[in-house]
C-alpha cells in the first residue's frame, strides 16, 4: 500500500511522530508496501543490510500478534531473513511486511506499549507467562540488552 493510504503504519507514524520530530531523511527506513509484500520485504532487508536496532517500540494486539507475526503462522520459523512478507491475520485484510523474530529479539532495547482491558489476556500469555507459538509477543525478548513493558492499568488487569 502506498505511504498515504489511510490503513498506512507509515502514515501514522509520520503524522503522530516523525512530523513533529527533527529527523534526518536518513534515519526513516519506510518498508515499501506498494510494491507488494514479497518485494517490499526482500527491498525492506537490503534497504536495513547489517544495520542493527538500537530501540525497538512494539504493540500487543488482542490476539498475542506483535509486528505482523500472527499466532501460530509460518512467519514464526524464519530464522535466515530479517523481513519477511505476511499474510494479514485480523483488519485490515491486505498484505504484510514484518520484520522476523530474529531481527526483533536482535534489539539492543525492545519496549512494548500495550493499553486497553481489551489486551489483558494477550498481555498476561505474553508477560505473565511461557514463550507459546499462539502469542507472538510471548517470543519477542531481546538477546542484546533489555525488554520493557509499560501497560495501562486495564492492560496490566490479569497480570
Amino acid at each position: 500500500m502506498p505511504p498515504d493510504d489511510e490503513n498506512s503504519n507509515f502514515l501514522l507514524a509520520k503524522e503522530s511522530l516523525l512530523d513533529r520530530v527533527a529527523t534526518a531523511p536518513q534515519s526513516v527506513h519506510r518498508i515499501r508496501g506498494e510494491l507488494g509484500r514479497d518485494e517490499a520485504a526482500v527491498a525492506y532487508e537490503l534497504e536495513l543490510g547489517t544495520a542493527g536496532l538500537d530501540v525497538l517500540l512494539l504493540g500487543l494486539g488482542p490476539d498475542g500478534h506483535v509486528a505482523s507475526l500472527f499466532p501460530d503462522a509460518p512467519t514464526l520459523d524464519e530464522r535466515d531473513r530479517r523481513a519477511v512478507g505476511a499474510e494479514a491475520g485480523l483488519e485490515p485484510w491486505i498484505d504484510r511486511v514484518t520484520l522476523t523474530l530474529p531481527t526483533l529479539c536482535g534489539a539492543r532495547e525492545v519496549l512494548f506499549l500495550v493499553t486497553g482491558g481489551g489486551k489483558a489476556d494477550a498481555a498476561a500469555r505474553a508477560f505473565g507467562g511461557e514463550p507459546d507459538r499462539a502469542t507472538p509477543g510471548s517470543l519477542v525478548r531481546s538477546t542484546a540488552g533489555r525488554t520493557w513493558a509499560v501497560l495501562d492499568r486495564a492492560a496490566a488487569s490479569l497480570l
